[in-house]
């Protein structure tokens, strides 16, 4: 670990809160990775979002930012573009893949040119989708720049009518096919996926299932066929890289087992995956002997605001 400027440890600045959908989430996230970054040596500042960033940082001069914000501002390339134009090296995905993956319809089209499977889906405008049925049930409704399963609504078959969409969606959403099966994901560190999680649940993996204790269940690493296993593994590693990512991400899959490979189809990938409790990447890090700890000192030292 490298000493800071004064031959002090490192000080390393954890953004977290903001003032995104996710911000309770960011600030649950910061606190942990806070924490575990005390334990691996360095002098931390742990930082709320505000819109005085860019004055706090002046005053804070940190070595390198840890990322810990999610949603929009924090993982949609505003903030990595405010860390490029200070030149402090920071956590995670740059500008460019940071709004990339931000922008499902963009980033699914980035999939496709890579090979990769994906959901038939179509970007509509919100009163349109309060109208009718803009394709034929059983479908999925979600903002297209919004991540942690913020307003997603799922219209099954027998729904007597069209979602009737909270004021607070965007003015335009996008729709997506459902894909029934088993929901899977793919942690990718640097230039290696680290193996699938199972995420078992009662229901829909909605907001409060990813982050209430109980609300789900993982299977780490996940019972599959081993050709599902490399599969998954595989288009990771290639979504990762196809929307040119860097450090940590997660790709999320849907599995219609009795399909086989062919039920096998990408989600979305998630640049800034969450570091709470309940997290699938820093489980998926333990599987693979890298702890807590040890997982946050690897992104600071792979923290860069050249990319």
């Amino acid at each position: 670990m490298a000493a800071g400027s004064s031959g002090q440890p490192p000080k390393v600045a954890v953004l977290m809160g903001g003032p995104s959908a996710e911000r309770e989430v960011s600030l649950v996230s910061g606190r942990e990775c806070a924490e575990a970054l005390r334990v691996a040596g360095y002098h931390v500042i742990p930082l709320d979002a505000g819109t005085d960033l860019p004055a706090r940082l002046l005053e804070a001069a940190p070595d390198v930012i840890f990322n810990a914000l999610h949603g929009r501002w924090g993982e949609d390339g505003c903030v990595q573009g405010l860390l490029e134009w200070m030149r402090i090296p920071y956590t995670h995905s740059g500008v460019l893949a940071s709004a990339l993956a931000m922008d499902k319809e963009r980033a699914k089209a980035a999939y496709v040119a890579a090979g990769l499977p994906v959901v038939p889906s179509m970007l509509a405008a919100r009163d349109e989708v309060r109208r009718r049925h803009v394709m034929p049930p059983p479908y999925v409704v979600k903002p297209y720049n919004e991540g942690s399963s913020v307003g997603v609504y799922l219209v099954t078959d027998g729904t007597n009518g069209p979602p009737q969409l909270d004021a607070q969606m965007p003015a335009t959403v996008m729709v997506e096919a459902f894909v029934p099966g088993r929901e899977l994901t793919v942690a990718v560190l640097g230039d290696r996926a680290l193996c699938v999680t199972d995420i078992l649940t009662d229901g829909w993996y909605d907001y409060d299932a990813k982050y209430r204790p109980g609300g789900s269940r993982h299977v780490c690493p996940a019972e599959l066929p081993p050709e599902i296993t490399a599969a998954c593994l595989d288009y990771a590693l290639r979504a990762h890289r196809a929307l040119g990512c860097r450090g940590l991400s997660r790709t999320d899959f849907r599995w219609d087992e009795p399909r086989g490979l062919a039920g096998l189809v990408l989600l979305e990938t998630n640049t800034q995956p969450g570091m709470t409790p309940t997290s699938l990447a820093p489980e998926q890090a333990l599987a693979q002997g890298i702890d807590f700890p040890a997982l946050c000192r690897w992104l600071v030292e792979d923290a860069s605001c050249d990319r």
